[in-house]
């Protein structure tokens, strides 16, 4: 069995983890940094940065003391290398460099995306490849066929903006505070998913990406008109996402029937809300297929499931060299094509 320390601080999370390969989380810790971003309605990789610095030392101390282990109990240590806030990654990924070259132990730099796609196998052992995987967050919004560690087809990507993107910009328009995603959901409960008219970009088209600034220009609009609560916005907004994501999602399913997927995964922070589950399990559930998301503090940026990837390469016998380069831009894909407006974000 492998005790793999995990290190994460791609955006504004400073997480640190002990995870054995028996699935064990033997311990876990995470900073927040909410109050030093309110102020600005969103992060500031700057203060981002900074924060890591001071925080991910004392995390690292904290989930060695709480596991009853030192460094040299450990068998690797896997830090983020990117995609994230570039400052920020290279704080986690030095970090992780230096306890790897003291500790004379194995270094598996992580990509922040297997981390969310394999991170449903964390807490669900019976999860076996190829799996089709949505993987939703602040950053990304992709439809993926995983087929085993280090292997990603890419199906579906955004053009533009992803989903959790535009749940931040909208929670900023409308006033509700931040943290965004959860903002928006918590205002959608009290509103009306009908009240506002707004569109459901790609809907139907064959197309197989996702697109969602036009809907933040139209949440905008609405919100300019002063005719809307600021509730009832959020729930149309909310419902139009959904909507958007179950269109393209059944999309793909219908691309990858014949490869035989174990089940339909939600990952990533927008993961975590409880709309888009149920309306992604009712999908699996019409297509007879498993639906699985992981606990939802293991949606949103953790080292968990940081070091739980890092213990699936490193059981697969990947490791990396200590000039292994921070990367503020990383596909999963790097064979996938190029999708228009997309770049570099594909």
């Amino acid at each position: 069995m492998a005790l793999i320390l995990g290190l994460e601080s791609s955006c504004d999370e400073t997480a640190a983890a002990l995870v054995a390969s028996d699935r064990t989380i033997r311990a876990h810790r995470l900073a927040r940094q909410d109050a030093q971003h309110a102020p600005y309605g969103g992060v500031v990789p700057e203060i981002a940065a900074r924060a890591h610095v001071e925080m991910l030392g004392p995390l690292v101390e904290a989930v060695l003391d709480e596991a009853g282990v030192t460094l040299a109990d450990v068998d690797a240590v896997a830090a983020t290398a990117g995609p994230g806030l570039i400052g920020g990654v290279m704080v986690g990924l030095v970090t992780g460099k230096a306890l790897a070259l003291a500790g004379g132990k194995p270094l598996v730099a992580v990509n922040h995306l297997e981390g969310h796609a394999l991170s449903p196998r964390l807490t669900d052992p019976d999860l076996a490849f190829p799996y089709l995987l949505l993987l939703v967050s602040g950053g990304h919004c992709q439809l993926l066929l995983v087929e085993g560690v280090g292997r990603y087809r890419r199906i579906a990507t955004t053009i533009d903006d992803a989903a959790g993107e535009a749940f931040d910009k909208t929670a900023k328009l409308l006033g509700l505070g931040f943290p965004g995603g959860p903002a928006v959901e918590q205002a959608a409960r009290q509103g009306d998913p009908r009240a506002v008219p707004l569109p459901r970009p790609l809907l139907g088209s064959n197309e197989p990406h996702f697109s969602f600034a036009g809907l933040k220009s139209a949440v905008s609009r609405a919100r300019d008109a002063g005719t809307h609560r600021a509730e009832d916005i959020a729930a149309s907004f909310q419902q139009a996402v959904i909507d958007c994501l179950l269109d393209r999602t059944a999309r793909a399913l219908d691309s990858v029937a014949g490869v035989g997927v174990s089940a339909l995964v939600v990952a990533g922070g927008v993961a975590a809300n409880q709309g888009v589950r149920a309306a992604l399990e009712g999908l699996a559930a019409s297509r007879d297929l498993r639906f699985v998301a992981p606990p939802l503090w293991l949606c949103t940026d953790n080292a968990a499931m940081i070091a739980w990837a890092g213990a699936e390469r490193f059981g697969a016998g990947l490791t990396d060299p200590l000039d292994v380069p921070a990367r503020a831009r990383w596909p999963l894909d790097p064979t996938g094509e190029k999708v228009r407006g997309a770049g570099v974000k594909a």
